[in-house]
């Protein structure tokens, strides 16, 4: 289904993802559509796939940024209970769905992206000023990014005259693999608030599912579990993948000799279909 959403422009891509049932919301496609993926993924932006975009990391398929905010969009637009939604977008890398959670959680709303290195909060910050909207988001002080142990989620001071809602967060995004949930992001989720994140299995550290954590205005918490995804730790080595991504593909180094090198990495899984980006092929297995 992802791949037949790829499209030759970014409205394009985000119609075929609401045609294929991947964008159900209209207040998530119209932000998806305010954001242009070009200025954030390095080579054919518009493809419904996982880029690597350097520091070991990569950003996310399309189709899993869809996925996540239609599960949030209801914590993330300001309501009468919540007139500031706060989002941390942990693992932020190149910095889109910080800016696209931007574009639904208002005028008086924030969201931090968190990284764990300089070099990549650094690249969220200025692919986001790639664009006037972007640049205006963080001029204002209504996004910024920083860099953290995203483990124990954050602590960041209310807006100016928001000081009175406090410093919990209405959603927490966490785009990289956790190996559990730490109190510590469960206990800073506003009540209400809701959390999205891929965790390992406990029973197998190959497989990871992604949660839904949801805590209601009473404070009770509850746990969904709602798919299966492949976000694992970089492997470092010669002709290696640089990481494993959401949707079941895996990102190889383009040595000329695919078959041995897909063999070495999938194992006896048949890859289904593969993408060259320069020096990376794209594997879906």
């Amino acid at each position: 289904m992802a791949w037949r959403c790829s499209g030759s422009t970014n409205k394009e891509l985000i119609e075929n993802m609401s045609r294929h049932k991947l964008i159900s919301d209209e207040r998530v496609k119209e932000a998806f559509i305010k954001v242009d993926r070009r200025h954030y993924a390095p080579s054919q932006p518009y493809e419904d796939s996982p880029q690597y975009i350097g520091y070991q990391a990569t950003i996310s398929a399309p189709h899993m940024h869809a996925m996540a905010l239609e599960h949030l969009i209801s914590f993330l637009m300001p309501s009468a209970a919540s007139p500031a939604p706060r989002a941390l977008d942990i693992g932020s890398g190149s910095g889109y769905l910080t800016h696209v959670m931007a574009e639904l959680v208002g005028p008086r709303g924030l969201v931090v992206g968190v990284e764990h290195i300089n070099a990549l909060r650094d690249m969220g910050e200025a692919n986001m000023r790639k664009s006037a909207e972007g640049k205006q988001l963080l001029d204002s002080g209504k996004v910024k990014f920083v860099v953290a142990d995203g483990r124990k989620g954050l602590s960041e001071p209310a807006r100016k005259g928001e000081e009175a809602r406090g410093t919990h967060w209405d959603v927490i995004h966490v785009g990289a693999s956790a190996s559990r949930v730490h109190d510590e992001l469960i206990s800073q989720l506003k009540s209400p608030g809701c959390m999205f994140i891929p965790v390992e299995d406990e029973h197998d550290r190959d497989s990871q599912y992604v949660w839904r954590i949801e805590k209601d205005k009473d404070g009770n918490v509850s746990r969904n579990r709602l798919f299966g995804t492949d976000l694992a730790e970089a492997v470092v080595g010669v002709g290696c993948a640089s990481r494993r991504n959401p949707g079941n593909y895996i990102l190889v180094e383009n040595t000329g000799v695919q078959g041995p090198l897909i063999d070495r990495k999938v194992g006896a899984k048949t890859p289904r279909q593969v993408s060259v980006h320069g020096r990376l092929a794209q594997v879906q297995i």
